[in-house]
């Protein structure tokens, strides 16, 4: 039993260490190549797909809210006096509207020096012209929400003199810049759909702003029939284009995405994926047209190489005590 003991198990142990060593080391340094690993060709996370005909619409969806057009300013016409004021604050006023009369100062008589008079029978007459009146009009119809002209007070051609808010409404949504090439000959209406409110309806005037801080958004007109209020969360969807019956292709497959884009075509099972510099169309967000550089049929990588593939497999690990960071497969 001492015997057993002092030297069976003691070299029984060793042996199975060095068993599982040596295992260890083959399955580090000498483990079996993967299927398919190291041969030319697509790879597991590199599928190919067709080419297909196919129809596209292209139409952005962006959300927005309803908001009230600016205010307008009011601007005194001239020089002189306002000898009267047709409305008051508050009021609602049509486009055209006169607002307040302003009497204009009189042109001296370029003649006249110090006020003195001229002898009639050698110079010019020193009698002023008659006073002449101008109106400040309505540049939109609205409320006059500022008046501060009184009877008797002197303006100054181009002074603000007042505003209007304006009834009218419009649309305006973020979008990304990215974004902006599927605007890019889009027409100048959208729809917009309100919740709980009424039936979808068009608006008119579409058009891209950018802000100081480099936002951008886009805006269109409700029309004034349209009954709406301010700050109403919207939808705002914008038919860009129509292609019926062409070649397309996912837009993950395209590097590029406005005019001009490459894609990577397999020709062979055992061949390695070759670039191809196509012409892009219409674009739904999922699918793109292809103009010209592939035929219906050809096979082409659905993810472009070195993207991250939705289903490939994240590449996880521990970055502190209980913290683990993920990053996505990539396409190579």
């Amino acid at each position: 039993m001492q015997v057993w003991r002092r030297w069976i198990f003691p070299i029984l142990m060793v042996l199975i260490f060095a068993v599982i060593a040596a295992s260890l080391v083959r399955l580090a340094f000498f483990a079996p190549a993967a299927e398919g690993a190291g041969q030319p060709g697509v790879t597991e996370n590199q599928r190919a797909v067709a080419v297909q005909r196919a129809s596209i619409t292209n139409t952005l969806t962006l959300q927005g809210s309803v908001a009230r057009d600016a205010d307008v300013m009011l601007r005194a016409p001239a020089n002189g006096t306002v000898s009267a004021v047709h409305v008051q604050t508050g009021d609602w006023v049509r486009k055209g509207q006169a607002i307040f009369t302003v009497k204009k100062e009189a042109e001296q008589d370029p003649g006249a020096q110090d006020g003195e008079a001229k002898d009639p029978a050698t110079k010019r007459s020193s009698q002023q012209p008659p006073a002449s009146y101008v109106e400040m009009l309505a540049p939109r119809t609205g409320k006059v929400s500022e008046l501060p002209a009184t009877v008797g007070q002197m303006t100054a051609a181009g002074e603000e003199a007042g505003k209007i808010t304006p009834r009218t409404f419009h649309i305006l949504a973020t979008v990304e810049p990215v974004q902006l090439y599927r605007l890019v000959g889009a027409p100048d209406k959208a729809r917009v759909t309100i919740a709980g409110g009424p039936a979808p309806f068009s608006c008119k005037r579409l058009a891209t702003e950018v802000a100081e801080d480099g936002a951008t958004s886009v805006r269109c007109a409700v029309p004034s029939k349209r009954t709406v209020f301010s700050g109403l969360p919207v939808e705002l969807s914008i038919r860009v284009g129509q292609a019926d019956d062409v070649l397309v292709v996912p837009t993950t497959a395209v590097k590029g995405g406005s005019g001009d884009g490459v894609v990577w075509v397999v020709e062979g099972a055992d061949a390695q994926p070759t670039e191809r510099k196509i012409r892009l169309g219409v674009s739904d967000g999922s699918q793109v047209e292809v103009i010209e550089g592939l035929d219906e049929g050809e096979q082409v990588l659905e993810f472009v190489p070195g993207s991250a593939a939705p289903d490939a497999e994240q590449n996880c690990y521990e970055i502190s005590p209980g913290v683990t960071q993920c990053d996505p497969g990539m396409n190579w």
